[in-house]
């Protein structure tokens, strides 16, 4: 975890590649090399950005303890993902580009959940809710790749668009003009993927969905 400020500038651990943040795997490499193969570090960015938020679904059922169901490349494969997931690939991408980033995690309230998803969390709080930190050269910045255009358009809002700039972690308003998502409590960065916590939050709001044996398996 990490309690950087703004301005604190990256570390070697920021670039790098590891088990679940496989940025160096070679199936990221190749859809990397696909979808930022011309223009600007911050025009490659933003393509990346944009692939990962709209051409992998979120699919916020798709939760699974085990490291390798987590990795960047996994996602790929699957081709959807829940925030974490879709957060990870991100950060891995970013970091194979050459830009530092880190893993942003925080307990956040779902104003239009999925009412299938409420059901069977027995709540609208999402926790742990990914999204991303990246250094553009003079500050952290953050972003949240989780929800696909054509989500946001079944749900009557608009998909969070990139800015390498200023932070970009708020859904806009609904088209009634309600609120979409609200932060609740934000857990901080992390350099890589920190399993211990991710399933201290999942056991702590939605016991019901552990077995036995203490693996994650949501009701039917």
């Amino acid at each position: 975890m990490s309690s950087l400020t703004v301005h604190q500038p990256p570390t070697s651990q920021d670039l790098a590649s590891d088990a679940v943040i496989n940025g160096a795997n070679p199936l990221v490499m190749r859809q990397l090399s696909v979808v930022c193969a011309t223009g600007s570090r911050l025009e490659q960015l933003e393509r990346w950005y944009l692939f990962v938020r709209d051409a992998i679904r979120y699919d916020p059922f798709l939760i699974n303890l085990k490291p390798e169901e987590n990795a960047a490349s996994r996602t790929l494969e699957n081709q959807r993902g829940h925030c974490v997931h879709k957060s990870v690939l991100l950060v891995a991408g970013f970091r194979a580009l050459g830009v530092p980033a880190r893993l942003g995690l925080a307990r956040v309230r779902n104003h239009l959940a999925a009412s299938s998803l409420e059901l069977k969390l027995g709540t609208d709080v999402l926790t742990p809710h990914g999204y991303v930190a990246f250094w553009n050269g003079q500050r952290w910045v953050k972003c949240t790749p989780v929800f696909n255009r054509a989500l946001c358009e079944k749900l009557g809002t608009s998909p969070l668009e990139w800015d390498g700039e200023q932070d970009v972690l708020f859904q806009p308003l609904d088209r009634n003009g309600d609120r979409f998502m609200e932060y609740l409590e934000d857990y901080g960065l992390f350099n890589n993927w920190p399993m211990e916590l991710i399933r201290r939050q999942l056991q702590e709001m939605y016991p019901h969905a552990f077995n036995a044996a203490g693996e994650w398996q949501l009701p039917a």
